[in-house]
This record gives C-alpha cells, structure tokens and sequence, in this order.
C-alpha cells in the first residue's frame, strides 16, 4: 500500500482506501504473526479488524511505550519467530524499496526522522531530481524542534557530520549540503519560547532544481507532546495551499512506508483531494554511503507494524 490517485469523488477515494486498507490488514502474513503470538482473528467487519489488531498489538509488539524509537526495547525473539516476523514485513511492503509510480509531480515530501534517516531521505530525494523525476512545485522537507538524542549525535559525528541540535537542524544541514546551498531566500518562522509551540520555514533555491523549503512544524497538542508526522504534513499542507490533483511523492525509509503512506492519505489525500505516492529509500545506492542505514532488527519491524495499524485505522474512522 504505496500509492492513491485523487479520485473525482469522496466516495470513490473512501472505496479505494478501504479496499486497500482491508486487503493489508487481511494478509496471509499478518494472520499468521497473529496466529504465532497467540491471537484468534476476530469474526467481525474492517472496523472490528482494525480494533483487534490495534489492541493485539499494543500487548505484543509495543516496546517503545510511549517512548522514542531509539529507546525501544528489543524483544528476546526465537529464530523461528525472527524468521517469520522478516518474511512477514517483506510481504507487507516493509523491507524493498520502490520507485516512484509517476514521471512528474507537484510536489517531493521528505519525512523528518532520526538523524541518520534524515541524512539519507534528503540525500534520495536529490537523487530522484537528479535522474529524472520532474517537480512542479516545491520540495519539502518536514520535521520539527525534537532535541537529537545523545546517539543520534554520536552517530552524526561517526561520519563526520555536524553535530546539529534538532531534527530540522540535521535536516537543514543535509539539505545546504546536498543541494549545494548556502543560505535560504526566504524563511519565516515563531519563536514561541517552546520546540512544541514554535515553527521555521527556510527555502533554498538550488540551480537548475525545485525550491526547497525545510519546514518545522508545531504539535497540535503541545502541551502532551512533539509535533508527529501528521502534525508536519498538514502545516505544510496550509502553507504550500496544496490543490485538488496534486500529485505528492512522499520520501521515507521502507519499514515506514505502510505508515507513514496511511497517516498522508488521512492528513492530505482526504481533505485535499491530492494523489500520494511514498516510496522508500533505496540503500543500495552510493549517494547514500556517508550514512548507512542502522540494522533493523525483528522487534522494530514488529513495532512499526503496529504503527501501520494505528494509523490505518485512525484512518478507516476518518472515511466510515
């Protein structure tokens, strides 16, 4: 589940999401990782599927607890159980990269992450500009005010980086390095006193290339927590004024993709009416040697398994 065209009616979106969502969430695989953690798949419609697996897999496969990624346990998993949950991941979309479905889009969106993805995601994004993928728009490079953890700055420095202060630090680094860019045309921003509260807008203008605007966005529940990815997909929806039609190509990490693909359908596809496409980024490629991609183990393909639920079915509420 990687791509959604806009569609001429609600209806028809809601049809094809659903189809899409229903056939994930009923794959042989994930049957069958339920069936290995002890499960009984429920009887019921969507709705009661969604539920099931949202509540199965915040008690099996939840080892981040309300915490950072990086802070997540890692499970003692069986190399059969180990074996099953990769096969399972691959099967759902999780491990391969894909390329993008169209030649040309409105608009490039690079997701924000751990400092190490940022790295990377912005570096890919420059390669699909560079090879041939035609942006009419902007690019856009989403994160926030999320302080970087003490082994994100270590990893940073491993490969000789800056070591920057915030994700949107790391990914403005990224951005001045890759693009060949110094200093921005035109940024705005609210120092609010609070990473929660505050936001930044900076465009660069590289030549012979799209603008590039790294955009930090607020949480729209400071007072709990960070700014998420959804919370970054709709401030910049408000400040690109993203149209009826406009295709958007969304750039992440493969195990991601699931995701990350549900939550921008939600936030964007559905109130804006635009077509997505999310695409993983390929680790094979040279251009993304200073960073390599951190092992990623059976526990966190598991966890973002989970997320990929979640997010389905915030979404399935959002069209019933």
């Amino acid at each position: 589940m990687q791509s959604a065209d806009a569609a001429p009616s609600t209806g028809m979106v809601a049809e094809q999401i659903t189809a899409e969502v229903s056939a994930w969430v009923g794959s042989a695989s994930l049957r069958g990782l339920v069936r290995h953690f002890g499960g009984d798949w429920p009887a019921g419609d969507l709705a009661e599927v969604l539920r099931f697996l949202d509540d199965f897999s915040a008690r099996h496969w939840d080892f981040r607890q309300g915490r950072e990624r990086p802070e997540a346990r890692e499970p003692t998993l069986d190399a059969r159980t180990s074996r099953l949950v990769l096969d399972a991941a691959a099967t759902l979309g999780m491990v391969r990269p894909s390329l993008p479905a169209r030649g040309a889009y409105a608009h490039l969106v690079v997701l924000g992450g751990l400092a190490h993805a940022c790295v990377r995601r912005v570096a890919y994004a420059a390669h699909l500009l560079r090879t041939g993928v035609r942006v009419t728009g902007e690019v856009a490079v989403l994160g926030s005010f999320r302080p970087l953890s003490e082994w994100e700055r270590a990893t940073l420095a491993d490969a000789g980086l800056p070591a920057d202060d915030t994700e949107v630090d790391v990914l403005d680094t990224a951005v001045r390095r890759v693009f060949g860019v110094t200093a921005p045309t035109e940024q705005d921003g609210v120092d609010a006193g609070h990473p929660h509260h505050s936001w930044s807008s900076r465009t660069y203008r590289p030549a012979g290339l799209p603008p590039v605007r790294v955009l930090a966005a607020p949480s729209s529940e400071p007072h709990r927590r960070r700014a998420h990815t959804a919370d970054t997909q709709r401030f910049w929806a408000e400040h690109v004024q993203l149209a009826p039609g406009d295709a958007t190509l969304m750039v992440t990490a493969p195990i991601y993709v699931p995701f990350q693909h549900c939550d921008a359908l939600r936030t964007l596809a559905v109130p804006y009416g635009c077509g997505i496409d999310t695409v993983g980024v390929d680790p094979a490629l040279a251009d993304l040697a200073v960073l390599p991609e951190q092992t990623l183990t059976p526990g966190r393909y598991l966890q973002e398994i989970r997320s990929a639920v979640r997010s389905m079915r915030a979404l399935h509420d959002l069209l019933r």
